[in-house]
């Protein structure tokens, strides 16, 4: 375990995190070709859960992905004005509403994932596959850390009221 008597280190690790983090950002790692670019993070990451978690209502989008709902919303809109997502009823509760992945958000998607898949093989050409195992699993890791710290930080929305 590292610890803060590595400050040099660590120094070095959140310089390169940073680094990371201003090209990602600048690239948003688009990928190659036409698609490269043409998809925010945002709408990356929302496009993706629906499609590995299936319909889901706001709330629970917002809950799976760790964001406030009305961040969800927001994004969403966009998605939905392009035809990427579609809102249909709930099968159980016509009333509620659950967002999905449209043939076009589905066809998009595949698009860039393929695209972006295509940038990370270019970028680690000359990785062994040992190496790109190494690095997909400390990077996971990494990232899992990370969000499990956002977590456990989080400031409830309402304090709740005690009867006295």
């Amino acid at each position: 375990m590292t610890t803060a008597s590595d400050p040099g280190l660590l120094d070095t690790l959140q310089h390169q995190v940073a680094v990371f983090a201003r090209r990602a950002e600048q690239t948003r790692l688009g990928g190659v070709g036409q698609v490269r670019n043409s998809m925010d993070r945002a709408a990356y990451l929302l496009l993706n859960r629906l499609d590995k978690e299936g319909p889901m209502g706001v709330k629970a989008l917002a809950a799976s992905m760790g964001i406030d709902s009305s961040t969800v919303t927001r994004q969403v809109a966009p998605l939905v004005d392009t035809g990427l997502v579609k809102r249909t009823s709930h099968p159980e509760d016509g009333r509620a509403v659950v967002l999905q992945l449209s043939p076009r958000g589905q066809a998009r998607l595949d698009e860039v994932r393929s695209s972006r898949r295509e940038l990370m093989a270019e970028l680690t050409q000359d990785w062994t596959p040992e190496e790109r195992t190494g690095f997909t699993a400390l990077l996971t890791r990494f990232n899992t850390a990370l969000s499990a710290r956002q977590s456990s930080q989080a400031v409830p929305d309402a304090v709740p009221q005690t009867d006295s």
